[in-house]
């Protein structure tokens, strides 16, 4: 009887499923630094970037733990990351330039991920595109050309534009000369007088913004950075309280306002951005994994807007847009 027992109790055991033998997974901790509040686009990001995850087998409360810090006053990004670091993850997913330089001031050994950063190499993060180095890798959001490319819109679309302003934050933006250039260069092709107009603080946005659009046939460009992406419903607003049409990067500032955008489609970034946490989870290096440029570019145009300031947007401009408000 003993030896049918055993015989009967292995081969009960033979019949169960592997899941049930199988050691349980090991918990990997993911860390994300966001610089914006919750509920916004960014967060949007964030949720798609769990279900990419998911899809590659990665399930909280599985096999992995995400940590998440939301920052709304960019002074306090360094607060945030000095948090992340200390849990020690696995893996750090930075939303930008601010957020990915903050990190990096704090660990040199934790891969990082870096969705929309402008600039990696300019800003010291890598040492080339194909073959990064160090320990952070990840998706450029828009090239230094678009800041040709806005400026040409802005004329397109209000063709009476003489003199343009790139709105910026020095500190949050040290990238800046990337698109000066192209933007100071497209000026002079289009006899626009091109500007540029750093704000320090979110205090002098009204009288930055209020200078620079005081001539007639003023136009505003908004270039991406944390800063500007953080007050970017208080920019929007006053250019439309100056009546003065504004180019923004991300669709976002149309919704808010803005007469048109033209930049990269940032939440395609965050499904991205899923693959390579996949890859290093499972042992690749962030140096060996190239950092990719771009692939999805949104025109979008608020007819709303083009109203309001008594503009009439060309057919030929709208025939082009991926999206009209109206």
């Amino acid at each position: 009887m003993r030896r049918r027992q055993f015989i009967t109790l292995l081969g009960g055991t033979a019949a169960w499923p592997l899941g049930a033998r199988a050691e349980p997974e090991r918990m990997r901790r993911i860390g994300v630094l966001l610089s914006q509040a919750e509920g916004t686009t960014e967060h949007q990001g964030l949720l798609i970037l769990r279900e990419g995850l998911r899809k590659l087998g990665w399930e909280e409360g599985r096999n992995i733990r995400i940590d998440h810090r939301s920052v709304s006053d960019t002074t306090r990004i360094r607060q945030f990351a000095e948090q992340l670091v200390a849990l020690q993850p696995d893996l750090i997913v930075t939303q930008n330039t601010a957020t990915t330089a903050s990190v990096l001031q704090q660990t040199r050994t934790i891969p990082i991920v870096f969705v929309v950063v402008t600039d990696p190499i300019g800003s010291g993060f890598i040492e080339s595109l194909p073959r990064p180095g160090g320990n952070v890798t990840g998706f450029i959001d828009l090239e230094g050309s678009l800041g040709a490319k806005w400026l040409q819109l802005l004329k397109e679309a209000a063709p009476r534009v003489s003199r343009a302003a790139f709105l910026f934050n020095p500190t949050a933006a040290p990238y800046a000369e990337y698109y000066l250039g192209p933007f100071r260069a497209a000026g002079a092709a289009l006899a626009v007088d091109a500007t540029a107009a750093p704000v320090h603080d979110a205090s002098e946005l009204e009288s930055t913004i209020a200078v620079q659009t005081s001539a007639p046939h003023a136009g505003l460009v908004v270039m991406p950075d944390a800063f500007t992406n953080v007050h970017r419903t208080q920019i929007i607003s006053l250019a439309l309280n100056y009546r003065v049409p504004a180019v923004y990067p991300y669709r976002v500032g149309v919704q808010l306002g803005a007469l048109l955008s033209y930049g990269s489609d940032t939440l395609d970034n965050y499904l991205r951005a899923a693959t390579y946490v996949d890859k290093i989870l499972r042992g690749a290096k962030p140096s060996d994994l190239p950092v990719q440029t771009p692939i999805k570019f949104q025109l979008v145009v608020n007819l709303n807007t083009a109203k309001a300031l008594g503009l009439e947007v060309p057919a030929t401009l709208l025939a082009r847009a991926d999206e009209v408000i109206e």
